[in-house]
C-alpha cells in the first residue's frame, strides 16, 4: 500500500495536468514533459572528450586532470550540457519541475544499459539540509531513486551526507576556487569497503563536487567510485565554465 502522502502528490499532479497539461519541453506540444522525437535529438556527449573527467572536446587528458588527479575513478554523461538536455536540468533544479526527474532517469538507464560500468551501489550528491529545506528536495536524490528503481541498483541514502553549507558553485571564477569552496564538504557515514560506487549528480561542471565525494568514499574504503551526470558542461579553452547565463547565485 502507498503511503497516503504520496497517494496525495500524485493525485494532485493529475488535478494539476488537467489545469494546464504537460507540454514537452523541447517541441512545446502537449502530451508529456519530453516527446520521443525531442528526446532522440538531445544532445549527446561526442568523442573527444577527457578520458577522466569527460571535459567535452578534449583528447585524452585535459589540463585540469593533468594537473590534480581528481579522487573519482571518471565521470561520463549521455549529454552535453546545451539546448534542451540544459533546459530538462534547469526545470528540475531551478524551477521545482519534478516531472523531469523520470524522464533524465530513464534516458540515464538506458545510457546505463548501453554503457555499462562496475557499480555495488548508487548515492546521490547529498544537499546540506539547510539547502535541501531551502528548495524542498535534492534534485540529485530525485534521480538517484528513479534510476535506481529502473536500473536494479541498490541506493545507498544514508551513506553520504554534505556536512559544511558551501556557497554555490554557481559563478565561481575557475575550478581551483570550485575545489577549494567544496573541499572536505563531505562525510561517510558508511563502511564502504571494497564497495563499486556511482554516484549520481544532475550536471557536472569541473568535476569539482564529485571529486569531494568520492574522496570522502574512498576514505571509508571505496574501492571505486564513478562519478554518472545527466549532463556535462562545456569549459571553454582556459578551463573555466561556460555557462554565461547560469541561474542567479540567490536561487
Amino acid at each position: 500500500m502507498q503511503p497516503a502522502a504520496s497517494l496525495m502528490q500524485k493525485a494532485s499532479l493529475a488535478l494539476l495536468n488537467l489545469i494546464i497539461p504537460e507540454r514537452c519541453v523541447g517541441c512545446d506540444r502537449e502530451g508529456e514533459y519530453l516527446c520521443a522525437g525531442c528526446a532522440a535529438e538531445l544532445p549527446t556527449l561526442q568523442k573527444p572528450y577527457c578520458f577522466i573527467c569527460a571535459s567535452p572536446g578534449v583528447p585524452q587528458l585535459c589540463d585540469g586532470c593533468r594537473r590534480v588527479a581528481p579522487a573519482f575513478d571518471s565521470i561520463r554523461a549521455p549529454y552535453v550540457y546545451s539546448d534542451v538536455a540544459r533546459q530538462m536540468t534547469h526545470d528540475l533544479k531551478y524551477r521545482n519541475i519534478r516531472i523531469a526527474a523520470p524522464y533524465m532517469a530513464r534516458l540515464l538507464a538506458a545510457y546505463l544499459e548501453r554503457n555499462p560500468y562496475p557499480a555495488d551501489a548508487l548515492i546521490a550528491v547529498p544537499l546540506h539540509r539547510w539547502r535541501e529545506r531551502g528548495r524542498g528536495y535534492n534534485q540529485s536524490a530525485l534521480l538517484a531513486r528513479e534510476l535506481s528503481r529502473l536500473s536494479g541498483i541498490p541506493l545507498r541514502e544514508d551513506a553520504l551526507r554534505r556536512i559544511r553549507n558551501t556557497p554555490p558553485q554557481v559563478g565561481m571564477e575557475s575550478p581551483a576556487e570550485r575545489m577549494r569552496n567544496i573541499a572536505e564538504a563531505f562525510e561517510c557515514a558508511a563502511d564502504m569497503s571494497g564497495q563499486r560506487i556511482i554516484v549520481i549528480d544532475d550536471v557536472a561542471t569541473t568535476g569539482s563536487t564529485l571529486s569531494a565525494c568520492a574522496d570522502a568514499l574512498k576514505n571509508a574504503g571505496a574501492l571505486s567510485v564513478w562519478g554518472i551526470a545527466f549532463a556535462r558542461q562545456s569549459a571553454r579553452p582556459d578551463g573555466y565554465p561556460a555557462d554565461g547565463d547560469a541561474p542567479p547565485l540567490w536561487i
